[in-house]
């Protein structure tokens, strides 16, 4: 069974991975619900994009790190489009800090956003999946969800619990005609990370090309970002009857950062 014609709602998707994952799921054929905050008018501007791909894209603005309007999310998904048939859960944030500074308000929110959304967006979307008889659930993890950095304790004790969230779904689910893995990214070219090179060059004085190298891509061996569109190709193979026996894992996207 192809994805085209499906409908998949991409959480944290106004911009950055979950953007560039709606784009590659429209081109595609697979409608798209996307979520997230933003300017109105560029939210606009990027659904009128999705839309001249030929099929339906509409916008959530529910807040992640809410239960209620994650529920109504998925309902209203149904509602509008017919079934909700893939979830990508992307939505994140992150705080850098050592744990004894780390505030405890952005410990919470990074749990809250970065792994209990993913469990509220599942829980929800399963009795559809189930009914209809096909899903496709992929979570955007990271490669510190296979190892830590420091700094980042909120953040990577949300990823690695995203991993085990992951392959328990997996189980549960897979004689139901859906799976569950997980996508883990290293550094991804975002207009995010490319804001953060210009000011670590400002910061550290260095270039910009030696906070890539040097900073930014240490730990990856291609020396090369993780790029959007890999990730949506990535994400749509999942999606593909190729994957249907792949559930309850993960796929590193990370130039082989957690290879070493």
């Amino acid at each position: 069974m192809s994805a085209e014609g499906k409908v998949a709602v991409i959480t944290g998707s106004t911009s950055g991975i979950g953007l560039g994952i709606a784009k590659g799921f429209a081109d595609a054929g697979i409608h798209v619900v996307i979520n997230g905050f933003g300017d109105e008018s560029e939210i606009k501007k990027e659904l009128d994009e999705l839309q001249a791909k030929g099929v339906t894209a509409i916008y959530n603005d529910a807040d992640m790190t809410k239960p209620d309007e994650i529920s109504q999310l998925v309902e209203d998904t149904v509602n509008e489009l017919g079934s909700i048939d893939i979830v990508i859960n992307n939505a994140g944030i992150q705080n850098v800090q050592p744990v004894e500074e780390f505030p405890v308000e952005k410990w919470d929110a990074i749990i809250a956003i970065n792994m209990s959304s993913a469990f509220h967006t599942v829980r929800a979307a399963i009795p559809y999946m189930k009914k209809q008889g096909w899903g496709r659930i992929i979570n955007i993890a990271s490669a510190h969800a296979l190892v830590a950095s420091p700094y980042k304790s909120a953040y990577v004790t949300a990823k690695h619990g995203v991993l085990g969230f992951t392959k328990t779904i997996g189980l549960e689910v897979a004689k139901d005609n859906i799976t569950c893995n997980a996508i883990c990214p290293g550094y991804v070219w975002t207009p995010l990370v490319e804001g953060q090179v210009k000011d670590t060059a400002k910061a550290r004085n260095l270039t910009e090309n030696e906070v890539i190298n040097d900073v930014l891509l240490a730990a990856q061996w291609t020396k090369k970002f993780v790029t959007v569109e890999q990730l949506a190709g990535t994400a749509l193979f999942l999606c593909s009857d190729h994957a249907e026996n792949i559930t309850g894992t993960h796929i590193a996207v990370d130039g082989g950062w957690t290879a070493a």
